[in-house]
């Protein structure tokens, strides 16, 4: 034992003894594994956030959504003061209705209005009509002192509104926008309730439903069939165009996930009886798309690791060629070693104690590097992109979020101390079949 503690001793003393090369042959396996965590770090990040936003459409639900069909964007200014006629209708609903009689909740939403005012502010409509349960389906929250609609409300087919995060903050950055009333084309609602935030404008959610849920504006569906009917009239500079939707989108919600792929088919199969081409309706089940976004960051991850691990095997070609190097400088002293009595054995666990301990502290201080760049990494690169030197190159507000595993910084570790020591075993190995004679002559 006392043997054993004194070439761990002799070992850890010659690195010591050559400080600034010890630094610089454990340089390539730092870099290594720092760039495995930070790899990992971004990708996991990345892939959680999508997730999440993917997830908060509710990973049970399927969703129907109108589509305007193609052909009718291409309409040119005459033709733009046409009705065009798309999208779900209430027939639509109810066969979802008789036919899927398993779904834990079906609930419409309706498009309607043009124009939101409140005072001189104005900003374009996306109201919606709904019901009671969709704040459970859609997974929303309402902030403080507000509420969401009640079945009350939609019996009485009360002017009452529920405003998101971004009509709040757009309108009412002064006071407090309960009890207020704004207009929605030339109808008077109050408002009840402010939406909580709604992921990132443009993230994985609003890009599947093809708007910033933070703009949405929620109203009884009673009251949006009652006041604005089926027409949806849109101004865009100088012209008009007017729309004729029944239901801008319907939510069914599977009793479980494993029923959400059943239960999406049969919505399909449904709507195929009144829109056989599909043109006009779109199908959106997050669930798919959860499945399909972990099997994409799984791919990510591989690729990004694989890439991190050249600078793993950089490092281990460079410790192996520095302890080749240090054979020849130290045959006189591995010489003197085998003429004292060492043998074979002694001699290559010593060169394997300075390569482990080369690959192990080079581990240590990788992980150290890793976790710092990757925690700080979220303000900095945002902080750099503020800089006026970088000002317009992107226009939009960029956000980093990273998430350190632990698995990253277990596995890198482990792969670091492993190749360490495989391509430490041949200078090793050199080392010991030293002649102790030639090695005494050696100068």
């Amino acid at each position: 034992m006392m043997f054993l503690l004194e070439i761990i001793r002799l070992g850890l003393n010659n690195l010591r003894l050559h400080m600034l090369r010890t630094v610089l042959t454990s340089l390539g396996i730092i870099l290594g594994v720092a760039a495995v965590i930070v790899m990992v770090s971004i990708g996991e990040g990345n892939k959680q956030a999508a997730l999440r936003e993917i997830q908060a459409l509710g990973a049970t639900n399927v969703i129907v959504r109108s589509e305007r069909p193609p052909e009718s964007l291409s309409m040119g200014e005459q033709e733009q003061s046409r009705s065009i006629s798309y999208g779900i209708t209430e027939q639509d609903l109810r066969r979802i209705g008789t036919s899927i009689t398993d779904a834990a909740n079906i609930v419409p939403l309706k498009e309607v209005g043009s124009e939101v005012t409140y005072r001189d502010k104005r900003m374009s409509s996306q109201t919606f009509g709904t019901m009671p349960e969709l704040i459970d389906v859609a997974q929303l929250r309402v902030q403080n002192r507000g509420r969401y609609i009640t079945q009350e409300d939609l019996d009485q087919a009360a002017p009452v509104a529920v405003i998101g995060a971004e009509v709040a903050n757009r309108f009412f950055q002064l006071r407090d926008p309960i009890g207020a009333t704004f207009r929605i084309d030339d109808r008077a609602f109050r408002v009840i309730g402010v939406l909580e935030p709604v992921g990132l404008a443009g993230g994985a959610g609003s890009a599947l439903v093809g708007r910033d849920l933070n703009r949405d504006i929620h109203i009884p569906i009673t009251t949006a069939r009652t006041l604005f009917g089926d027409i949806i009239m849109r101004r865009q500079a100088g012209s008009f165009s007017m729309e004729e939707v029944e239901l801008s989108e319907v939510y069914v919600t599977a009793a479980s996930t494993e029923a959400v792929l059943s239960t999406s088919e049969r919505v399909e199969r449904i709507m195929e009886i009144g829109h056989p081409d599909m043109s006009d309706v779109q199908m959106i089940v997050p669930w798919e798309l959860l499945e399909s976004a972990r099997r994409t960051a799984l791919v990510w991850n591989i690729v990004l690791i694989s890439i991190a691990a050249i600078s793993l095997l950089i490092g281990g070609i460079g410790i192996m060629n520095i302890m080749l190097a240090s054979v020849t400088e130290r045959t006189r002293e591995i010489g003197i070693r085998r003429a004292l009595g060492a043998t074979r054995q002694h001699i290559t666990a010593q060169f394997l104690v300075e390569t482990g301990s080369l690959s192990s502290v080079g581990g240590m201080l990788g992980i150290v590097l890793g976790v710092g760049v990757s925690l700080g990494i979220g303000w900095f690169v945002p902080w750099l992109l503020d800089l006026p030197m970088f000002a317009g190159f992107v226009e939009d507000e960029v956000a980093i979020e990273t998430q350190v595993t632990a698995w990253s910084i277990v596995v890198s570790f482990m792969v670091a101390a492993f190749v360490g020591l495989v391509f430490g075993i041949y200078p090793a190995i050199q080392a010991s079949r030293q002649d102790p004679i030639v090695a005494l002559r050696h100068d």
